[in-house]
């Protein structure tokens, strides 16, 4: 059908196929919702024992926290799955001695990486889905919106696009698999990790240097570096009142709001990374071609005469 030649070109189709029809990535899709599963059900017979209510049955507060971790459990097994599905898409083909073959084809550098890209992440997302009848099962104490779970899914979605684009940059960039894969998670880990302890150490030192004196500044400067991280950024929108705390100086006293909500920091850093990361990514995936380009530039004009001419 035509429409389907518009919207799925050869390599989206070619990509499609290959991760979506293969044994593996059933066996993956299984794994990871065996993972959620085992783990709702394990903070449900947590909370649910004498030893932490004594009433064992689950309130609405403790649905939310149920919720809570499932989904920094999801966000941290996003961070481990998405580079190993994007680091690759690039170097791998190269490995195989496959992309020049790609790259003669009449499918343009945007088109190959996008598509790349595409078929990466939505198998990602075929996987996230597939969790929703865990959360389900949270949505049966109450104590949730439809909103939030929408809001924390489409989250998802951006966390991805920025660790897959950071994957196929990277792919692009460097000839081996093994390298773009360790730069890859190396990146995450600043991203996912040092942005939390980061914040963590300076809010420290920053309430001890305001501990003895007797009025302290309303806000400091160190929670925009918790809107950096992802689990910061998320907890943000559970809570509205999260992004004004992580601002406030022990002992300070903020009436107004955040300066800002730390999702909206996390969008607005990091929207501008992806669209370098794909363009960074579309420009080194052929470098022969700039060779080419500015090899013909040096060359004479059709009017030109050369020495041995004249």
């Amino acid at each position: 059908m035509n429409w389907r030649r518009w919207l799925i070109n050869p390599v989206l189709d070619k990509e499609f196929r290959l991760r979506m029809r293969t044994p593996r990535s059933a066996f993956i899709v299984l794994a990871y919702i065996l993972v959620m599963g085992l783990l709702a059900m394990a903070i449900i017979y947590m909370t649910t024992s004498d030893g932490m209510n004594g009433s064992g049955r689950i309130d609405p507060g403790v649905s939310r926290i149920i919720f809570y971790v499932l989904s920094i459990g999801q966000l941290v097994l996003i961070a481990f799955m998405t580079p190993a599905l994007t680091a690759g898409v690039i170097s791998g083909e190269r490995e195989k001695q496959t992309l020049n073959m790609l790259l003669t084809t009449q499918q343009s550098s945007a088109t190959i990486i996008l598509s790349k890209l595409l078929s990466s992440l939505s198998f990602m997302t075929l996987v996230i889905l597939a969790t929703l009848p865990v959360y389900s099962i949270v949505f049966l104490y109450g104590g949730l919106s439809p909103k939030q779970l929408v809001l924390v899914f489409l989250f998802y979605l951006f966390v991805m696009l920025l660790l897959g684009s950071m994957g196929v940059f990277f792919s692009t960039l460097f000839k081996k698999t093994i390298v773009s894969v360790i730069m890859t998670y190396g990146a995450g880990l600043i991203i996912f990790l040092v942005t939390g302890v980061a914040y963590i150490l300076v809010m420290g030192i920053e309430q001890a240097s305001y501990s003895g004196s007797i009025s302290s500044p309303p806000y400091s400067w160190i929670g925009y570096i918790l809107g950096l991280n992802p689990a910061g950024a998320m907890i943000s929108l559970f809570e509205p009142s999260f992004s004004k705390s992580v601002f406030l100086v022990r002992g300070g006293n903020m009436q107004a709001g955040a300066p800002i909500e730390l999702w909206q920091e996390f969008l607005i850093v990091y929207t501008p990374l992806i669209v370098l990361f794909l363009w960074l990514a579309i420009r080194y995936i052929r470098p022969v071609r700039r060779r080419t380009r500015d090899h013909s530039s040096t060359e004479p004009g059709p009017g030109t005469m050369t020495k041995t001419e004249q």
